[in-house]
């Protein structure tokens, strides 16, 4: 054991866990209400909500997974940051519109404005069922990032004594989100951003001027590496493959229920639009993040004797990990495994707060308990939360890692499909509700099967048009058929005069008034 590095680490562990349970009495609001609970009080200003929204998408697995990416199959690890950059402006238009709506009408989930645009109830069932769905492996994959930092730091991480930190870690942060709802990951966010920022910013310097300059790291990665497969007369090849994964992943980012749930927290749509703004300065850490996985490669840290148990049993994720034992003092590796830690328990707070958002308001509240007083709404809410916690330790526990890895492929797969009534609903009622359901529906199952035909190693779809192979993210060609089958079977509710849904929002809410 590292005893120095684990010092380190439970320091800033237990610091952050008394930051969890202060953050109960932050910006006081009545907790017995889901408003203040869920979305504490939708008062976070600019800053805070930079610091959420960083810490929700910028995760323990972004921290482990990107540089292992690039590690493993080089240049096409880089997609992460068009992807990231991409996503901003599309935001910047998008969401202060959503956050106008959900204010008005105090909706807590992006399937309460669902349900009232399009008035069914099934719809907004879809919406919910998807995003708890695909919030759960991405929970799964948050204990992913503890359990390699706690392997590096050298205990062994078999059997129930090796479980049993990960069992403890989430056992605290099930306790204060339940006592302090998203306040909690809020204030946590806040240390684990300026952590992460110091690592990145201290490894950047430190790592290629021990290792001759950033010349001698990109001359020992292999060149196959270094670039993307070029195109030829048959097949687009890399290209359209990392072109799909960009765009693909940056229209997906934002619709996930933890990325609604930090965006309707806000205080106002312009707290947002200056978000949107200043986010790409995340971009840049990612970008020297990814670097780390050239640097792994080029120090030679996977031959080393000493790392190959580590390697054999966390594959490329133990890239980073190996880097900071080899050349950082102990005190310092303390620091950035604790980085890893903390940046895990930020965003799997937020994504069980934002399941059981969805739970509470468009499953139990309108199919189980209409008549749910705001203290039920969310008590419930605080019991899902930590049901939730409880399933995605059990999964990492209890299933191989790898199945964690493939259902969040198809949870990125399936949470596109509901862009078309989410998105298109901010600007349109041309889309009726049973075309979305229909789309919805033959979306899920394109790309579902796209994945399985690929047995659920990876998500680039080769698809075959006039001759050329042009392989693409799965999730974009499903999203097209999606909406190709929305606009059909709605053209078809228009043509046959069947009644729409009724909607329950007023013209005036989808004005692009600038909120304050």
């Amino acid at each position: 054991m590292n005893v120095t590095a684990t010092f380190v680490f439970v320091l800033l562990f237990i610091g952050v866990t008394i930051i969890g349970f202060l953050a109960a009495n932050w910006r006081k609001g009545d907790l017995a209400h889901l408003d203040e609970w869920g979305l504490g009080g939708r008062r976070f200003g600019t800053i805070v909500t930079w610091f959420l929204l960083g810490g929700d998408l910028y995760t323990a697995y972004t921290f482990v997974a990107v540089p292992a990416l690039v590690f493993g199959a080089g240049a096409t690890g880089f997609f992460a940051l068009p992807y990231t950059i991409l996503i901003y402006p599309f935001a910047f238009v998008v969401f202060p519109k959503l956050w106008a709506i959900a204010k008005r009408h105090h909706y807590v989930t992006s399937a309460d404005f669902v349900s009232a645009r399009y008035g069914s109830r099934m719809l907004a069932l879809a919406i919910a069922v998807t995003g708890i769905v695909a919030t759960m492996p991405y929970i799964a994959l948050q204990l992913v990032g503890i359990e390699v930092v706690i392997g590096a730091l050298g205990f062994d991480t078999t059997g129930f004594v090796g479980d049993l930190p990960l069992i403890i870690a989430f056992a605290i942060l099930a306790a204060y989100t339940y006592t302090s709802g998203l306040r909690a990951p809020a204030m946590i966010a806040v240390v684990k951003d300026i952590l992460i920022y110091i690592t990145i910013i201290v490894a950047i310097i430190v790592i290629p001027a021990q290792m001759g300059g950033f010349g001698h790291i990109f001359s020992a990665v292999p060149p196959a590496k270094l670039l993307l497969k070029s195109p030829d007369a048959t097949s687009l090849n890399g290209y359209s493959a990392y072109a799909t994964l960009a765009v693909g992943s940056a229209l997906a980012l934002f619709l996930y229920p933890h990325s609604v749930t930090a965006i309707l927290s806000s205080s106002s749509g312009n707290t947002i639009r200056r978000n949107m703004a200043m986010l790409p300065a995340y971009s840049l850490v990612l970008g020297l993040l990814a670097l780390l996985g050239y640097m792994a490669l080029a120090s030679g840290v996977k031959d080393m004797p000493e790392f190959a148990p580590y390697f054999k049993a966390f594959g490329p994720n133990f890239a980073v990990p190996a880097l900071f034992l080899h050349f950082f003092p102990s005190w310092f590796v303390g620091v950035a495994f604790a980085a890893i830690g903390i940046g895990a328990l930020v965003p799997a707070a937020i994504m069980s707060i934002a399941a059981a958002n969805l739970y509470t308001r468009n499953i139990h509240k309108e199919f189980i308990n209409r008549n749910m007083n705001h203290e039920q709404e969310t008590n419930v809410a605080k019991l899902v939360s930590l049901i939730v916690k409880v399933g995605a330790v059990a999964f990492i526990l209890g299933l191989p890692l790898t199945y964690a890895i493939q259902l969040q492929l198809l949870g990125g797969i399936w949470i596109i499909q509901t862009l078309p009534a989410i998105v298109l609903g901010l600007y349109t009622r041309v889309l009726d509700y049973r075309g979305l359901l229909v789309g919805w529906a033959v979306g899920i199952g394109t790309g579902t099967w796209m994945a399985i035909s690929l047995k659920l190693a990876g998500s680039i779809f080769t698809i075959h048009l006039f001759g050329m192979a042009i392989p693409g993210y799965a999730a974009v060609w499903s999203l097209i058929v999606n909406l190709v089958v929305s606009v059909a079977v709605s053209l078809l509710v228009h043509l046959f005069g069947m009644q729409k849904g009724e909607d329950r929002t007023r013209p005036e809410d989808y004005l692009d008034v600038v909120e304050s």
